[in-house]
């Protein structure tokens, strides 16, 4: 029998070990960051993306972040918002991880009137980045607050923005995208509050990710089923990855997103977002939810946000880590 020289072998362990390195270097990571650790609970929304360059962005930070000292986080680059809606703006959230029950989180934090949003960027001196007209919205809390109000940058709709390694780009949803009252305060809001009226942030926005591996993800924000997802998200993006919204009544509902993604976007992967109920139990799927009907009438994977998970995602879009 011929032997091997020792260190020849040491020499090929290196070279698998550093080939798997670099493949996994160019994957772009995805981290929900919900209420409760390893479960995809009803006020879900937020995620950390990052980009094989290490540029890191939060999306819809809304209810379940728990401010800019959340551990979960890291360092923020930049934060993207959809709409003002209180859930995913952040009216108020968890001090902690885990608190309360993950079909009712115990959110002891009041962010109203700066917002979770503005806390998180101030906090870790991070852009934040929408479309419409939530960008003056956005500059006067920071200046407000005395942070740079310049930090609120805009991206219209056909336009692009680029940061480190990611271009972002904002495409239309349908939906509603008023400010609460108490975002607003004094005389002004009391007269809202009062003839239960919200100060418009023009039209709600979804995303366009493109990340330096080459793939591109679409996030839905709320929106219902709209031409532009063929049109613009597939026809022109040609996205392969989708976060999409199945929440039902405030946005599309699980066969709604299911024919989005099957007939318009046509992706290699989605991940379901904004189930809003009580989606899974020790990590699997609850019989009967609207996330389960989600996945049986879908044509490609979906992939949960269990909260805290990372999921890596190659340029094609096919889940390669934690899936």
């Amino acid at each position: 029998m011929k032997l091997i020289p020792v260190n020849r072998i040491v020499l090929t362990a290196m070279a698998i070990v550093a080939m798997t390195n670099i493949a996994a270097a160019d994957n772009v990571k995805i981290t929900p960051l919900g209420s409760h650790d390893g479960e995809f609970c009803r006020f879900d929304r937020a995620m950390v993306f990052e980009d094989p360059d290490g540029t890191r962005l939060l999306y819809d930070a809304g209810r379940t972040v728990a401010g800019p000292e959340d551990p979960r986080l890291g360092k923020i680059d930049v934060v993207l918002l959809s709409h003002m809606h209180g859930d995913h703006v952040g009216d108020q959230h968890i001090a902690e991880v885990n608190a309360g029950e993950c079909g009712k989180p115990d959110f002891a934090i009041k962010a109203a009137p700066n917002t979770n949003t503005v806390n998180i960027a101030l906090g870790k001196s991070a852009a934040i980045i929408t479309g419409s007209d939530m960008p003056r919205f956005f500059a006067a809390k920071l200046k407000a607050l005395g942070g740079d109000p310049k930090a609120s940058q805009l991206v219209r709709f056909g336009a692009s923005r680029k940061v480190g390694g990611v271009a972002i780009a904002t495409v239309p949803a349908v939906h509603t995208n008023g400010v609460n009252s108490a975002f607003i305060g004094g005389d002004l809001g009391n007269m809202l509050s009062e003839a239960g009226l919200e100060i418009s942030a023009g039209p709600p926005t979804g995303y366009v990710l493109t990340f330096s591996n080459g793939l591109v993800v679409y996030l839905s924000g709320d929106t219902g089923i709209t031409a532009e997802q063929d049109a613009v998200v597939r026809g022109h993006y040609n996205a392969k990855l989708a976060v999409i919204n199945i929440g039902d009544t405030f946005t599309t509902g699980p066969t709604e997103a299911a024919f989005v993604i099957n007939e318009l976007i046509k992706p290699n992967s989605v991940i379901a977002s904004h189930a809003n109920e009580v989606a899974t139990q020790s990590g699997k799927v609850i019989a009967g939810t609207k996330t389960e009907a989600f996945i049986a009438s879908t044509n490609v994977p979906v992939h949960l946000p269990l909260s805290g998970r990372t999921l890596e995602f190659d340029g094609k879009g096919v889940c390669v880590s934690g899936c």
